[in-house]
Parts: structure tokens; sequence; C-alpha cells
């Protein structure tokens, strides 16, 4: 059964409402912020990302920001925007930034949707999934370029290497 079939079948539900279920049928931490906004913690391989998903009636756009703390020494952080631009280059949607001022790895992902149309739960869900995906993806090229000392380039390799076989 489909996260659709199994918790809605209405299709006046609020995008943040959608949001709210999936939450909960991941047993993920969550809190609705406001009627518009939900924050949760989805756990990773590297670590707990922190989400948010925001619902703009005005531009009709869901918008998710995904975050992780990253504090990389002031000398490395030409190196960190090289290998941001490196990471976007391979994201086929949403994209990569730092919040310097925050301290803040920041993946942004924004889904309009214009003239009425609706988000369905999964892909909702797939929205979340790809975000927590791509961080997992390129976490370790941001730690070895980071605090490895490692050049953008090599950290990309790792990042893009598909591992094979079983450990």
């Amino acid at each position: 059964m489909s996260l659709a079939e199994q918790y809605f079948d209405s299709e006046d539900l609020h995008p943040i409402d959608i949001v709210e279920s999936l939450a909960e049928h991941h047993a993920w931490e969550f809190d609705r912020v406001a009627d518009d906004q939900i924050a949760m913690a989805v756990e990773g391989q590297w670590r707990t990302y922190s989400i948010t998903l925001a619902w703009s009636g005005y531009d009709q756009t869901l918008r998710l920001i995904c975050t992780f703390e990253m504090e990389p020494p002031e000398n490395r952080l030409p190196q960190i925007y090289e290998v941001l631009n490196a990471t976007n280059d391979h994201c086929w949607a949403g994209a990569f930034t730092f919040w310097q001022a925050q301290r803040l790895m920041v993946y942004r992902y924004g889904l309009v949707l214009a003239g009425g149309h609706l988000a369905g739960p999964e892909q909702i869900d797939t929205m979340i999934r790809m975000a927590v995906s791509s961080a997992e993806r390129f976490y370790p090229a941001f730690q070895l370029v980071a605090w490895g000392d490692r050049a953008p380039e090599d950290a990309m390799k790792m990042a893009m290497t598909e591992a094979y076989g079983r450990a």
C-alpha cells in the first residue's frame, strides 16, 4: 500500500500536514513550528540532519532546508567553496551552500506547485530522502577538505566512487 493510500484520502491537505504524517510514519522527531512550517531530525549514517520544510502560499512553493553543523578552519574556506561548486555540479535537484555566520552546511530545494498543483506524500518523502542522501554522499568530501587537508578534486573523487562488494 502506498503512503498516499495509507494516510491520505483528501486532496485538500496542507503540504505541512503531509510532512507531519510522514514524520510520524518514519518515527522522526519533529516540531510543528507554525501552520506553514515543520522542523525535524532525520538520522543518517554520518550524523543527524536538521530538516525544515516550509510552505509559502504566496509563491506556492514547498521549501526544504537540510542542515548540519560544520566549522571549517578559516584558511580552508576557499577550498570549501570550491568543493561546494563541484558538489552542486553533481546534484540534479537542490543545491548546497555554506552559511558561514551560522556555521551550517545547507542543502536547499524548492518544489514549486503553481497553478493549484498538490504535492503527494511520495513526492515529499522523496524530497526528504533525496536531501539526506545528498548530504550523506557529500559529507565525507566536505570533511576531507575541511580537516583532512585534501584538495577538492581528491575529495570529490572519493565522494563519487561507488562501493562494490560487501564488508
